[in-house]
This record gives C-alpha cells, structure tokens and sequence, in this order.
C-alpha cells in the first residue's frame, strides 16, 4: 500500500539515509509513473466553496493524483479529516495547512509547499552542529568551497566508505565534507573504538582514511569528542537514520550517500530555494552586542 509521505508529499522529501540513490529514485518516480498509467483518481463528492473542498484543493495542491476517498469533519477543530490512499491527513478548514500524524509526521505549509517540521528540525540541526568546534572535526575541503556538508560517520558502514573513496571528486567539485563521529553500533562497541582511535591519532584526516579503507589503525585513547558527537548525532536523527548522514549549511538533510555529481545538484537545488521564514529573520536579525 502507498504511502502518503511518498504518494502525496513525496517531491517534498528527500531520499532515505544508507540507501543506494537509485534505489531512492526507483520508489520516488514509482508513484509518478502508477497515476499515469491509470484512470483519473478518486475524489469524494463535496460542495463547491466548503472547508472539504479547500482540502481536497489543499491535497491536490501537493500532489494531483492522488486517490482521496473520503474527507469529513476532523476530531479537533479548524481541520478536516481526510483519507487518502489508505492513510489520514489532517487539512485545516482554510486549506492552508496538512498534518501528517504518526510517527515521522509533519505539518506542511500548502501554499510554500515547505514542510514546516523539516525547517524546525533543520534549525536544531544547524544549530547542533554549530556548536561543535572546528578542532573537533575532521575536514577535507578545496581551497575556495562552493558547499559545505556536515557528514556523521562511522567507520563499519559500507555506504560511509563508499563517500570517502570519492572525497577527492567532491572537492574537486567544490564540496568541502566536515566529518564528525557516529558509531552507529553504539558506545564501547569495536566500532566505537576505532572512531575513538581515529580522533586520536596525530594525524586524524590519515587515520580516517585507513578505516574506511578497511585498515588497522593504532588503538589510542584520549579525550576525544567521539561521545559528545555522539550525543549530537542522536539529537539530530543520526540514530534513527543510519550513517553516513549528510546534512547541508542549514541543517537540511540530504539522506545518505550521494555520488558527488548528485551531491553537487542538490546542494545547488537547497541553495537556489527560497529559505523558511525563520531563517529569513534570522539572517535580518542585527548582530553584535551592545
């Protein structure tokens, strides 16, 4: 059965973290391709100018073919309750807004077309990753950056390997990649202390290297700040993920491994949107203290 977060909203989301590309563009095509072979989708009779039609406008508006079956008066007030394709949405009555409920749910601005809890987790994202200071990471990037990815990495996953065979061809295309440590098997587990081992090292860019290209490295210990990385990468979804995560300036996430030509185009893609109205104030916000 469809889901709603591909059939309806699935151009507004991005591809699934540790998958293949191909395979995140076979299942977001898979939809586009079943409406056009079918007959014209389903729609329940409503009245012109009524708070059921705006939703069936509103969802229309996210995605034309779409079977919507039922929609109805919702158990909160200010929302219409409607089925479609097997799942429940929520539209308020002015046809403004849709909330996707369930675990991974959003509440989406029709008209912008902008799910807002994607810009509110982009926000805490950036905001995390902010924090962490430069000494603590490990970079490789060209002299003059066109783009800057922050990538939470560990050193098992085969999807994180594949990324770093490739961070010549990033760079070269401008992509500076800021890596920061998720063992994404857990604290104190092999994996755990290889990332350890590598934030260690005297020289951490080699080190990194070596791990991902399946090379023993020196086992050290340290102050690291493999936890505190860690504890980011759950806050900003890492755990649910999977690794490599890979996240943009604005804290947007881009999914998991990408080639680099496919990188390229969807950072110039995020870069060329308008940003959310929250980023808008804060970069019109005065700087400075007093």
């Amino acid at each position: 059965m469809k889901r709603i977060a591909l059939a309806v909203l699935g151009a507004l989301s991005l591809s699934a973290c540790a998958q293949a590309p191909q395979a995140a563009k076979t299942d977001a095509a898979a939809p586009a391709a079943q409406a056009a072979s079918r007959a014209a989708p389903a729609s329940p009779q409503v009245a012109a100018g009524s708070a059921e039609a705006r939703a069936v406008d509103a969802i229309r508006t996210l995605n034309a073919g779409v079977d919507i079956d039922k929609v109805g008066a919702a158990p909160m007030p200010g929302f219409r309750e409607a089925l479609v394709q097997g799942q429940v949405v929520y539209v308020s009555d002015d046809g403004g807004y849709l909330f996707l409920p369930g675990s991974g749910g959003a509440l989406f601005n029709i008209k912008a077309k902008r799910n807002l809890t994607q810009d509110a987790m982009a926000d805490m994202r950036r905001d995390l990753v902010a924090a962490v200071p430069a000494g603590e990471r490990i970079v490789f990037a060209p002299a003059h950056p066109k783009h800057t990815v922050t990538v939470f990495t560990d050193a098992e996953c085969g999807y994180c390997r594949k990324l770093h065979s490739e961070i010549g061809e990033y760079n070269r295309l401008g992509i500076a990649v800021e890596y920061l440590a998720f063992p994404r098997m857990g604290l104190g587990t092999e994996d755990y202390k290889k990332m350890v081992s590598v934030w260690c090292a005297d020289d951490r860019r080699q080190a990194l290297t070596a791990v991902k290209a399946g090379h023993e490295v020196s086992s050290k210990q340290c102050d690291s700040p493999v936890d505190r990385q860690y504890q980011i990468g759950l806050r900003a979804g890492a755990g649910v993920t999977g690794t490599p995560m890979v996240l943009n300036a604005d804290g947007v996430q881009l999914g998991g491994y990408l080639p680099p030509a496919q990188m390229l185009e969807a950072l110039d893609k995020l870069a060329a949107q308008p940003k959310a109205p929250a980023e808008k104030a804060a970069a019109a916000a005065p700087t400075g203290g007093a």
